[in-house]
């Protein structure tokens, strides 16, 4: 753990969907923070020695066999610990109090009345608060030693504490953004039960990450996985800092990239730009399109170019010499998304879940393994990489294989390639682009009538996306003006050959991913 480190809160997953939420709410207070899985051992917890532990929510209920469940332990351990909605019920089960089955079930926006205003959770925060609930047990009778601090009409323990052993518990989620003042509660939970500082900054991130990285390569050579997207960007630059010409950037043009993206990559890393780095480019399009013949299920596809992405890298790391070391611009959302502990794999990211059991590199170093996208951005910011390629539109690095549905063609990408440069075009021409966090076309493998110059086509239909969000984690769709999505339309069906319906995606994530595969 880096310098920068040393003060931590740590999330305990117990199979929670906001899991990830709750660290970047954390962070936000500038205060470091790790989501591990509830397996974690006492004696790593003790190692990592926290200031303060966040039990998660999660599916189960606590008086079940099989459920998820932590030591004894460790609330006993004198460090402040916060249970949210499962981790609630968790914390007054293993205590001696009694969860039950709720009699009334609770789900979505609940207005909560806070009991006890002397709380330090609840320093700040209105009587009478909105708070998102989502639970089907509650907790029947507290632990001795507790008591209750605030209640709904029927969830009466709708948060609990027991001051003198740092131990609270809210049924409400506080991290998620509909919970209205959850901010603050959180806020109060890492400073005034935790004693935090809010210390850690991303220029410090930044200094310390680039001497470790020194240190861990020492002499050796390294191979840069670089897309040309933010977070490759920012991993490579890091690592030119650190280590220098010992340092190759590999750029593999695998066929699935947006419109002349490949030679933009070059202008800015190649010989020609502003980068003191070894640049190669691979055009390996054929061999990846031979690899997703005839796939067409979203999973194996990613594993499919995730693979198909180290096995050039090693082919060409050979050709460079010894190379111990791949450098990859994985980010937090990849990791947690890919499934952290028992958690649910939502889609396995090609530099996480995504890389085959066997890589022939030393190490695979992720220096932003750890980071959310907007904490990325401002690393960048911090090396001095100029804002058009650090708020450069987010790019998967399985490309437009995940925006094409179904089976992956060279036509089919010529089409996306085409409609997304158009779309992309008129957003930014609207003058909309600054505040949207992604937007992209992608393709569908739905095919419709249409009438085209008074003649009958049967053609694809194109989906546009466009998504407001801070963290990438969570979503809303934007809402574009009409008269901007007209002239996208009418482009799109006018100039791409095979396309003679547009679509645009209203759905927040979740349910849905940002993504489309």
């Amino acid at each position: 753990m880096s310098d920068t480190a040393k003060e931590m809160i740590l999330v305990l997953d117990f199979g929670g969907q906001y899991n990830q939420l709750i660290a970047r709410r954390v962070r936000e207070c500038n205060v470091y923070c790790e989501v591990h899985p509830h397996t974690l051992s006492l004696e790593k917890i003790r190692e990592m020695a926290p200031k303060g532990v966040i039990f998660t929510g999660g599916p189960n209920s606590v008086y079940e066999k099989d459920s998820a469940l932590c030591s004894k332990e460790l609330l006993e351990m004198g460090v402040p610990v916060l249970g949210i909605c499962y981790g609630s019920q968790l914390m007054a089960h293993i205590l001696g109090g009694e969860v039950k089955t709720a009699p009334v079930s609770e789900y979505g926006k609940t207005e909560v009345t806070v009991e006890d205003t002397s709380s330090l959770i609840f320093k700040g925060v209105e009587k009478k608060t909105v708070c998102w609930m989502s639970h089907t047990d509650y907790i029947f009778r507290v632990p001795d030693g507790f008591h209750v601090t605030a209640s709904t009409p029927v969830c009466p323990a709708a948060a609990m504490e027991d001051a003198s052993r740092k131990l609270y518990a809210t049924q409400f989620h506080p991290e998620v953004m509909h919970t209205v003042e959850g901010k603050k509660m959180l806020h109060n939970f890492v400073f005034e039960v935790c004693g935090c500082s809010g210390s850690w900054r991303m220029d410090s991130f930044v200094v310390s990450t680039v001497k470790q990285l020194k240190e861990r390569i020492g002499s050796g050579k390294a191979l840069c996985a670089l897309s040309g997207g933010v977070d490759s960007s920012v991993a490579a630059v890091l690592l030119s800092k650190a280590i220098g010409n010992q340092l190759t950037c590999v750029f593999v043009d695998h066929g699935l990239l947006r419109k002349d993206e490949g030679d933009q990559v070059e202008a800015v890393f190649g010989p020609d730009g502003p980068y003191d780095v070894n640049f190669i480019r691979v055009n390996a399009k054929d061999r990846f399109y031979a690899k997703l013949k005839g796939i067409t299920e979203p999973e194996q596809k990613r594993k499919i170019i995730g693979e198909e992405f180290i096995r050039v890298f090693e082919e060409e790391a050979k050709k460079i010499g010894k190379v111990d070391y791949l450098v990859q611009g994985t980010i937090y959302p990849d990791v947690i998304e890919s499934g952290l502990g028992k958690s649910a794999v939502i889609k396995s990211h090609h530099n996480v879940g995504g890389l085959p059991d066997y890589v022939d590199f030393k190490e695979i170093v992720e220096p932003l393994r750890l980071l959310f996208k907007d904490e990325v951005r401002e690393a960048g910011r911090q090396l001095g990489i100029p804002d058009y390629l650090v708020d450069r539109q987010p790019f998967p690095g399985p490309g437009l294989g995940i925006r094409i549905i179904g089976e992956v063609t060279e036509e089919k990408v010529k089409i996306v390639q085409e409609a997304d440069a158009i779309y992309r075009e008129e957003v930014a021409k609207a003058g909309v682009a600054k505040d949207l966090g992604q937007y992209f076309a992608a393709l569908t493998n739905m095919r419709s009538v249409g009438v085209m110059g008074d003649g009958r086509t049967y053609d694809y239909a194109i989906a546009l996306r466009a998504v407001l969000t801070s963290d990438f984690m969570t979503a809303e769709s934007a809402q574009l003006p009409w008269e901007v999505l007209q002239t996208v339309t009418t482009r799109i069906v006018n100039e791409v050959k095979g396309v003679n319906r547009v679509l645009y995606d209203c759905t927040g994530k979740p349910p849905a991913t940002i993504e489309f595969e």
